[in-house]
């Protein structure tokens, strides 16, 4: 006994915030597995302290470079016909200048409309060759730039980078989120970049503030990478106790006499069942919608940037091994079939042991 309280001591020391300070969802998980090394009659391995998630992109490695096109003021006049002057004029203005990522792009959005119903109209007809050419030149290149336009949009604005804060914490049990209203504003950006070009789809400037403003609330998409990351964790760790103690695969423990297994029993009943699965559960719920809500809105932009599309593999990618979605579908799994055949061995030992 006296080995494994100085185990647990040395298990708080190497938490990062020290055990005072360890968020509940890990007080929960080190619970569970000091309970369960008591159980098994082994020494509790020091856990190991949760890692972070690995930092967003910089500025420059996630945002296009688009050119600014510059016309003569008399050329732009030219096409007013295409009513296009007053609003470049108000981007052009200080308060346009220095509008937020998402007002920018709603004016690059409201220009290619205006550019483009110009341009498929009786206008260009009247218009001298030059000013035809301008109009077409001008139709063409902000029909280019606008995907790239709504890229920057999401990914120069502070609500969407916030997501992805490593300066968060885990998902705590019964923790309430604005998933939601969260789910709600990712679908009305992804519509938004699936519509753009769309006459049909009008963008809404205080809906799409709305939205930003509720991913602002909440750094979620970290604070669920990071729930996946200290669940694996402590789950493999788990894992590796149960096999030490009992083999691989572990089996029930009836012929091994230092082993109580009703109380091991009981752990699987009072501690994994009642306590720890409802929070792996909460854990996978959210982590699903959110992740899969995160891939359609990437999936509906046109273009990416190199380290976006690096990021998205490593840490939000729902098929790669070693993102944290993955990985902590094999933890639980792997737990799962743990405790399954541990109590399938002990119901029915004889059969077991003539298989």
């Amino acid at each position: 006994m006296h080995l494994r309280l100085c185990g647990t001591a040395l298990a708080c020391l190497a938490m990062l915030l020290g055990c005072g300070r360890q968020g509940p969802g890990d007080a929960l998980l080190t619970d569970y597995q000091q309970r369960l090394a008591e159980a098994l009659d082994i020494e509790h391995p020091i856990p190991e302290p949760p890692a972070n998630i690995g930092g967003f992109p910089d500025q420059d490695e996630r945002l296009f470079d688009i050119p600014e096109i510059r016309e003569d003021l008399l050329d732009i006049y030219a096409l007013r016909e295409c009513h296009i002057t007053s609003l470049i004029a108000r981007r052009n203005n200080q308060l346009g200048r220095v509008a937020a990522p998402s007002q920018r792009w709603l004016y690059e959005l409201e220009l290619w409309r205006r550019l483009h119903e110009c341009w498929h109209s009786e206008v260009p007809e009247s218009l001298a060759e030059n000013d035809r050419l301008r109009l077409q030149r001008l139709t063409e290149t902000k029909t280019d730039q606008l995907p790239r336009a709504s890229w920057n949009a999401l990914f120069a604005s502070s609500e969407w980078v916030g997501s992805f804060s490593r300066a968060s914490s885990p998902l705590a049990p019964e923790d309430e989120i604005p998933l939601a209203e969260s789910l709600e504003a990712l679908d009305y950006l992804r519509i938004g970049a699936e519509r753009q070009f769309d006459p049909d789809w009008e963008a809404d400037s205080s809906t799409l503030e709305g939205h930003l403003k509720t991913l602002q609330r909440e750094p979620l998409t970290a604070r669920i990478l990071r729930s996946l990351m200290l669940a694996s964790l402590r789950l493999e760790e788990a894992n590796a106790m149960l096999v030490a103690a009992l083999g691989s695969p572990p089996t029930c423990p009836l012929e091994q006499g230092d082993i109580d297994t009703e109380r091991l029993l009981s752990i699987f009943q009072q501690h994994f069942k009642a306590e720890v699965h409802p929070y792996l559960e909460d854990i996978a719920d959210k982590a699903r919608a959110w992740l899969e809500a995160i891939n359609a809105l990437l999936e509906a932009h046109e273009v990416s940037r190199p380290a976006v599309a690096d990021y998205r593999q490593a840490w939000l990618s729902l098929d790669n091994p070693e993102a944290p979605w993955p990985r902590f579908q094999e933890a639980t799994q792997t737990h799962t079939r743990h405790w399954q055949r541990i109590r399938r061995t002990c119901d029915s030992p004889a059969k077991e042991g003539g298989a």
